[in-house]
C-alpha cells in the first residue's frame, strides 16, 4: 500500500472529479483533516544512546526467555526421564514434550492479562514483572525433586512451572517488540527490531552451548542425577540483571505521547475497554497477526527447538553432535541478522518475509534429504538450508508484527495474536511432528508440515501491508535527528494557494 501520494492526489482520485473542480477549498481542508500539518513538536527525534539501551534490555529478556525453553528442549529425553516413569522411551519422550507444549497452552492467557495491561499502564511495568515471573518459573523447575524422589507430585510440579513460564512469557515478546518498535526511528526499526531475535539465538546458543559443556563433561549419568539442574538455575541472575536494565529506562516515546493526549497520564479506557476494542475493531488485523506468527512459529521451532531432538532421537545421532551444528549453525544466523534488519529496512518487509516463507516451502525436502546421509558436511548443510530462509523471517518479523496495529492497543492485540498462534503452532511444534513421525513411519514428515506452514505464510504476507520507513498508526513520525524532523515538517506543510 502506498503512502507516497499527497493528501490531495488521494482525494482526487476516490472523489468525483468534478465536485473537486466546482469545490477545490472544501477538498483541500478534507484533505488537511486526515493528513494534518505537523509541528516540529509533533515529530519524535531519538537519543541513539537510549535508543541502544531500550533494545540492550528488551532483547536481554527475550534472551532470557529462549534460554529457560531452549534448555527444556535440550534436555527433553533427559528431563523424560528424570520426571516420569520408566517405560518405552517414545512415550517417555512424548510425555516431556507435551509437558513443553503446556507452557505454550497457556501463554494466550499471560498474553489476554499483559498485554491489555501493558496498553493502560505502560509497556516497562509490565515487562519488570515478565521478567521476575520468568526467572522465578525457571529457576523452581531446577529446583523440583525426582520422580523417583516425590513420585506422581514430580511431574505435577513441573507442570505448575512450565504454566508459569508460559503465562509470564505471554507478556513478553508482545511488550519486548513493541519497545523496541516505538524507541527506534522509522527508518531504523527493522534494524532494531532484529536485535531482539538476535537475544532469541543469544538465548538459545547459550542455553545449547552449556547444555552441550555439561553433557559433554559429566556424562549421561550424572546429567540425569543432577547436572540437568544447574542450566534452569542460571536463570536467577540473568533474571536479575535483566530486570535492572529495564528499570533504568522510561516508557517508550509513543506511549508518552499517548497519555499526555489522555490527560496527564490519566488514560480515558478502563480495564476491560481494551480487550473489547482489540476483538471488536483490530479482529482482521488480528486474524492476520495469528497466520504470520503461525508460520513463523512452525519453521522456528522445528529448527531451533526440534532439531536437536530430532537428530537424536530420530537418526540416532549423539546429543553433543547435534547441539554442536545447531550451535554453528545460529552463530552463522546472529551474524547475519542485523544485515537482515537493514535490508529490509530499505526494500521492505514483505520482500524478505516472502523470501523466508518460499525458501521454507522450497528448501525442507532437500535439508532433510541431506540431515539424512549423516557426516558432518551432510548434516551442516541441512542444517544451513534451513537456517537460511529463518534468518529472513527472524529479522523482520520483529519490526512488521507491531506495526500491524495502533499504538493504544499494540501491546495488547500483539500479545494475543502472537501467543495464541504459537500456543496453537509453534510451542506445538516438537510434539507435532514426533507424533507424525510415529503415526507415518516416515522421518520426512517434518519437511512436509514446514512446507504446508510455509505455504499458508506466503498467503499472509500477500495480504499485509508494507510498513518499512513508515510512522507507526497512531504514533507522529519518529527520526534520528532534527534535520529529519525539519523536513518532515515542511514536506508535510500546505502549498500555498494563490
Amino acid at each position: 500500500m502506498s503512502t507516497g501520494s499527497s493528501p490531495e492526489a488521494e482525494t482526487e482520485t476516490t472523489t468525483d472529479p468534478a465536485a473537486v473542480r466546482r469545490h477545490p477549498a472544501l477538498f483541500r481542508a478534507v484533505a488537511r483533516r486526515r493528513n494534518p500539518p505537523l509541528r516540529r513538536t509533533d515529530i519524535t527525534v531519538t537519543d541513539e544512546a537510549t535508543v541502544r539501551r531500550a533494545v540492550k534490555a528488551a532483547a536481554l529478556g527475550n534472551a532470557m526467555e529462549w534460554f529457560d525453553f531452549g534448555i527444556y528442549s535440550y534436555l527433553a529425553v533427559t528431563l523424560g526421564d528424570v520426571f516420569f516413569p520408566s517405560g518405552d522411551d517414545t512415550v517417555r519422550l512424548l510425555s516431556s514434550l507435551a509437558t513443553f507444549a503446556v507452557a505454550f497452552l497457556v501463554r494466550p492467557l499471560g498474553g489476554l492479562f499483559f498485554g491489555p495491561l501493558g496498553d493502560r499502564v505502560g509497556r516497562k511495568r509490565v515487562l519488570a514483572l515478565t521478567m521476575v515471573l520468568m526467572a522465578v518459573g525457571t529457576c523452581a523447575i531446577g529446583l523440583i525433586p525426582s520422580y523417583a524422589s516425590i513420585g506422581f507430585w514430580s511431574p505435577v510440579l513441573l507442570i505448575c512451572f512450565r504454566m508459569l513460564q508460559g503465562f509470564s512469557t505471554g507478556g513478553e515478546y508482545g511488550g519486548a517488540s513493541t519497545f523496541i518498535a516505538e524507541y527506534a526511528p522509522d527508518k531504523r526499526r527493522g534494524f532494531f527490531g532484529s536485535f531482539l531475535e538476535f537475544g532469541t539465538l543469544a538465548g538459545y546458543i547459550g542455553a545449547a552451548g552449556l547444555v552441550t559443556l555439561m553433557s559433554s563433561t559429566l556424562g549421561s549419568a550424572a546429567m540425569t542425577d543432577w547436572g540437568w539442574r544447574v542450566p534452569f538455575l542460571v536463570a536467577g541472575p540473568l533474571g536479575l540483571v535483566g530486570l535492572y536494565l529495564r528499570l533504568r529506562l522510561e516508557d517508550t516515546p509513543a506511549f508518552q505521547k499517548l497519555e499526555e493526549e489522555n490527560g496527564n497520564g490519566e488514560r480515558v479506557t478502563g480495564e476491560g475497554t481494551e480487550l473489547k476494542q482489540i476483538f471488536t475493531t483490530q479482529w482482521s488485523r488480528l486474524l492476520l497477526c495469528v497466520v504470520l506468527a503461525g508460520a513463523y512459529g512452525i519453521t522456528d521451532y522445528l529448527l531451533l527447538s526440534y532439531m536437536p531432538t530430532y537428530l537424536t532421537d530420530e537418526l540416532g545421532y549423539d546429543d553433543a553432535h547435534g547441539l554442536v551444528i545447531l550451535i554453528a549453525t545460529m552463530v552463522l544466523l546472529m551474524l547475519l541478522i542485523t544485515f537482515v534488519g537493514r535490508l529490509n529496512d530499505r526494500v521492505g518487509r514483505k520482500p524478505l518475509l516472502m523470501a523466508g516463507m518460499g525458501g521454507f516451502l522450497l528448501l525442507p525436502v532437500p535439508a532433510f534429504l541431506l540431515l539424512k546421509q549423516g557426516g558432518l558436511v551432510a548434516v551442516s548443510g541441512g542444517m544451513l538450508l534451513l537456517g537460511l530462509p529463518l534468518v529472513c523471517l527472524l529479522g523482520t518479523m520483529s519490526a512488521a508484527l507491531p506495526a500491524l496495529f495502533p499504538t493504544p492497543v499494540r501491546y495488547g492485540s500483539l500479545s494475543i495474536g502472537y501467543n495464541l498462534s504459537t500456543s496453537l503452532f509453534g510451542g506445538t511444534t516438537p510434539l507435532a511432528v514426533t507424533g507424525l513421525i510415529h503415526a507415518t513411519g516416515s522421518d520426512m514428515a517434518p519437511a512436509f508440515y514446514t512446507m504446508a506452514a510455509a505455504l499458508v505464510g506466503m498467503i499472509a504476507v500477500a495480504c499485509m501491508r508494507e510498513t518499512a520507513r513508515q510512522p507507526l498508526e497512531g504514533s507522529p513520525p519518529s527520526v534520528s535527528t532534527k534535520e529529519e524532523a525539519a523536513e518532515i515538517v515542511t514536506s508535510r506543510a500546505p502549498d500555498p494557494k494563490f
